[in-house]
């Protein structure tokens, strides 16, 4: 039998790799790895061959966990502030700050090198475009100085479906951009709906999230607007291709129809728990979206 002296280096190494994947911040990289199976799907009119989706799944989760780890990284100073953040590897000193710079320039590395070989040197080269943009564009500088910081730095997340439709096509066709644009106009209400939630937390780690700073009113109108604007997005994307038939259209508007619900019930009362039922179901949305997306894609 194993003695408690025994066992216990095994537990510390298990904490350890809970810590390193808390790192890549699974919750968002199966989002976006969703995403990008599902530009895949559409791309190719149904399923892609297993080791083309193998490759730009591995590859797209190296990349998404890298610029995470770098994320955390980077936001080193601010997390210790939140109570959302404060638990994280790298704020709670878990993880030395140089390892998960280490880390997520590793995985990085190693994603372009998967993607490149196994896809093609476009997939990688947009993949690592989107690292940049979230490490550098958004979380280094529009983060911490201006209120559309998630405007703009939506775009990082927006770019894995272009990645998936770039390792099937080599190219980059009007329903791709449909499909950035979709995740693009989705980021804002999603994240402004937390930022309403987290209001205090992110005033004090002295971020300029739009709640803070222009106050919850303005917001919730953002929120409607980028809401609705997400949707007539789905009917576009729906337009722009005979790939996807009735049981998308007929799914994208019941989701979209739920969203602009929840994002007009939140405008009319503010309540926090309007926030947080949109928060949560903008999650649902865009999950359920790019299923839809992936089977409509194989059937129509």
């Amino acid at each position: 039998m194993l003695t408690a002296d025994a066992a216990r280096p095994s537990r510390a190494g298990v904490a350890v790799l809970f810590d390193y994947v808390a790192l890549t911040k699974p919750r968002i990289m199966s989002l976006l790895l969703l995403t990008t199976f599902g530009a895949m799907m559409l791309a190719n009119r149904g399923v892609p061959p297993v080791a083309l989706i193998a490759a730009v799944m591995i590859g797209g989760a190296m990349a998404s966990g890298g610029a995470s780890a770098l994320n955390h990284w980077l936001e080193r100073d601010t997390d210790p502030l939140m109570g959302r953040t404060r638990g994280r590897p790298v704020a709670s000193g878990r993880v030395s700050s140089r390892s998960a710079f280490a880390f997520g320039i590793t995985l990085n590395l190693l994603s372009f090198a998967v993607l490149a070989t196994w896809a093609n040197f476009f997939a990688a080269a947009l993949a690592m475009t989107g690292t940049l943009f979230y490490v550098l564009i958004y979380t280094y500088w529009l983060k911490r100085t201006t209120t559309q910081n998630i405007v703009i730095g939506g775009a990082a997340g927006a770019i894995p479906p272009l990645v998936g439709w770039a390792a099937v096509t080599g190219a980059l066709d009007l329903p791709a951009w449909y499909l950035f644009a979709i995740v693009f106009f989705w980021t804002p209400p999603h994240f402004w709906a937390l930022a309403i939630i987290l209001k205090d937390q992110y005033r004090a780690a002295g971020i300029p999230m739009l709640p803070v700073v222009a106050g919850i009113s303005a917001t919730k109108v953002q929120i409607l607007l980028y809401s609705c604007s997400v949707v007539a997005l789905t009917v576009l994307l729906w337009i722009s291709t005979d790939a996807l038939g009735q049981v998308y259209l007929a799914g994208a508007l019941s989701l979209g129809a739920i969203l602009m619900a929840l994002a007009g019930r939140l405008a009319v009362t503010g309540a926090r728990n309007a926030a947080v039922d949109l928060y949560v179901y903008s999650l649902l949305y865009l999950a359920l979206l790019f299923v839809f997306v992936s089977v409509d894609s194989a059937v129509a």
